[in-house]
């Protein structure tokens, strides 16, 4: 179909970038959202200290973290972006929702930019190498790793042009509409915990605390193991495929990052639902697409064989 086939390039121009109206707005918010969870995790620190933590904040914490996780790695990540698997309009409407409850970014534009950056991937027009650009020697590697963990948010330079990258993602009115009412979905992100800790404990006290936790700190979390695979997983860990970037699979990060951090895996096979290739891999992402196609909820599945996996194996020097 077309319009739909993976976006490559050769060179990066600037007909790949997405203007900015706005650069300093941008920027303002974007630091509201990076210094604001920080400051939430001190007030965070001093109720476990006080003793004034609930058990069901920590539940809204994990359920919050998971079900925005998933709306990033399964919806934003592996649907969206590799279209890895299809499912049904009001499947991906959730998604999309799940994604945005995450903050961090409109689905179209966070689409927009990681198919950049697989196209330029750890070359220049990547939006957030940790190698391109930073020097050498260990301050180099520190620039880099900063940049890519958080640096890339402030800058627009290379950020993915949303009509050369996501087409598809525009010519379709449920996800445009879910994009343009981003805002409201961070809200209702935010105002499900409070009023779930007004029910659960009956007081504004209560409900505030609920905010916190399902809120501030479930996006410090989440937002710093998505800015890890970035990061970190382009500069340490593993490498079992033989690919053309700096992709790396980081095994402690899996669990928290619902998968994504076998990321080596990943970039040998942008299309795999799956991210972990092997049993002892964890990857919860993989484990929910599996119960949506068990349900019908999932098709046309992507997979990668173990033959197909063999062959993007290293091979030794001097074979063919």
């Amino acid at each position: 179909m077309p319009g739909l086939e993976p976006v490559t390039a050769v060179a990066p121009t600037r007909d790949d970038i997405e203007p900015v109206a706005h650069e300093t707005v941008d920027r303002i918010v974007t630091g509201g959202a990076v210094v604001i969870p920080f400051l939430a995790l001190g007030v965070a620190g001093w109720q476990v200290w006080g003793r004034a933590l609930r058990p069901v904040d920590l539940v809204l914490f994990l359920a919050l973290y998971v079900a925005t996780a998933l709306g990033v790695t399964v919806g934003y990540h592996r649907h969206f972006t590799h279209r890895s698997f299809k499912t049904t309009r009001a499947v991906r409407v959730i998604l999309a929702v799940l994604g945005s409850a995450a903050v961090e970014g409109p689905v179209i534009s966070w689409v927009a930019d990681h198919r950049k950056h697989h196209a330029f991937s750890d070359r220049e027009g990547d939006p957030h190498s940790p190698h391109v650009g930073h020097g050498a020697g260990w301050r180099g590697t520190l620039r880099g790793l900063l940049h890519a963990h958080l640096g890339w948010l402030f800058v627009h330079d290379q950020r993915g042009k949303r009509s050369r990258y996501a087409p598809d993602l525009l010519a379709d009115r449920a996800i445009r509409f879910v994009d343009r009412t981003f805002l409201v979905w961070v809200v209702a992100g935010l105002a499900l915990p409070f009023g779930l800790g007004y029910v659960t404990g009956g007081s504004l006290v209560e409900a505030l605390t609920a905010l916190l936790w399902g809120g501030a700190v479930r996006m410090l979390v989440l937002h710093h193991v998505t800015f890890s695979i970035n990061s970190l997983c382009h500069t340490f860990g593993r490498r079992r495929f033989a690919t053309t970037d700096e992709s790396r699979n980081l095994a402690w990060l899996a669990l928290p990052s619902m998968g994504e951090a076998w990321h080596n895996n990943h970039h040998a096979f942008p299309t795999s639902a799956a991210h972990g290739m092997r049993r002892w891999e964890i990857d919860p992402s993989a484990l929910v697409i599996g119960a949506l196609q068990a349900t019908g909820l999932a098709w046309d599945v992507q997979r990668i064989s173990r033959e197909r996996q063999e062959r993007r194996y290293p091979r030794p020097a001097g074979t063919s």
